[in-house]
């Protein structure tokens, strides 16, 4: 325990993973609830907008959904999220990170797999201006590295966190790198580069003299966006170090709050160091879900929500 043993099986046409994937990111059109922008400045002068929807006679509980890479508070699996538990008496929170709003940041940094301060910051945000009896943390890929990160560093906040889940986490960044470098993703590679580009000659223009030796000029790879933007933005020596540090793997064995770590085996963008087996086999607290399908991010079933979002909604509203 807690390995869970799953018994999730979606429509035939979905048990191919890269279907899962694709049909979840480019064609699902979820409703999604109500969103109020909120934006909060960061000690070091920059911002996050969060997306707030607020039960109309108020709660007492609160879920902050974090999104993945390149994504923002209203891609398909946050509003999902989003609907479904606004729909069960949660307040949704839905951050959006720095520069994934529709607006740059104002800084030279931005937001990466293992940036815990911009969630304390939020959460910090919510504890002050609010009054929940429950907090909880929902995460994908990215947003769920994220998370498991922040639980595992016990910080200060982590006592006020009563449950997580997370979906189709690369626990192990340089894994899921190599998985993502193979020849069966070059879409999804290439789709994240061209954002990524964009957002690095963005910051190019105006933050000229951060790159003396050229910027997007030499980003041909996400190892390369990574070597010559993450690393010198955020305090790491290059690439390898940054999946070092930030990935979740090394954080899951100290975390001490309820969580569901849902990855599916036939998530593409996951290597092996990526299902943390060992890990939770006897792990009090993280509950390790692997169903054999899913994708990255789909889980499509049956009915209007994903099994994940379910199955989040399912784990969460157990803890109460």
């Amino acid at each position: 325990m807690p390995l869970i043993s799953s018994e999730f099986r979606p429509p035939i046409p979905f048990r191919n993973g890269h279907a899962s994937t694709l049909y979840s990111a480019l064609l699902r059109k979820p409703k999604g609830p109500d969103q109020q922008r909120e934006r909060i400045y960061l000690e070091d002068g920059d911002f996050l907008d969060l997306d707030w929807t607020r039960q109309p006679t108020g709660a007492n509980r609160v879920i902050v959904l974090l999104h993945g890479l390149e994504g923002n508070a209203q891609r398909p699996y946050m509003l999902g999220s989003a609907s479904i538990f606004s729909e069960n008496g949660y307040d949704i929170c839905a951050v959006n990170f720095r520069g994934c709003s529709g607006e740059p940041n104002l800084t030279f940094r931005s937001y990466h797999s293992g940036a815990t301060e911009d969630l304390s910051a939020v959460l910090r945000h919510i504890l002050k201006t609010a009054s929940y009896e429950q907090v909880y943390l929902k995460g994908f890929s990215l947003g769920g590295n994220l998370i498991l990160k922040f639980l595992g560093e016990q910080s200060a906040l982590t006592r006020h966190i009563q449950g997580a889940a997370v979906i189709s986490v690369p626990c192990d960044l340089h894994d899921s790198l190599i998985q993502l470098n193979r020849p069966g993703n070059w879409i999804y590679a290439r789709r994240f580069l061209k954002s990524l580009r964009e957002k690095v000659a963005e910051k190019q223009r105006r933050f000229p003299g951060a790159f003396p030796d050229g910027g997007v000029e030499r980003i041909h790879s996400l190892k390369d966006f990574d070597d010559y933007y993450t690393s010198r933005a955020h305090g790491f020596k290059d690439a390898l170090d940054y999946y070092k540090q930030c990935s979740s793997l090394r954080f899951i064995d100290t975390i001490n709050t309820p969580t569901l770590l849902l990855n599916a085996k036939n998530d593409s963008f996951l290597g092996e160091k990526c299902y943390p087996r060992e890990h939770c086999r006897e792990h009090p607290y993280v509950h390790f879900e692997s169903p054999p399908f899913g994708g990255h991010v789909g889980f499509v079933d049956t009915g209007t929500y994903y099994y994940s979002e379910k199955r989040s909604l399912e784990f969460l509203n157990a803890l109460n």
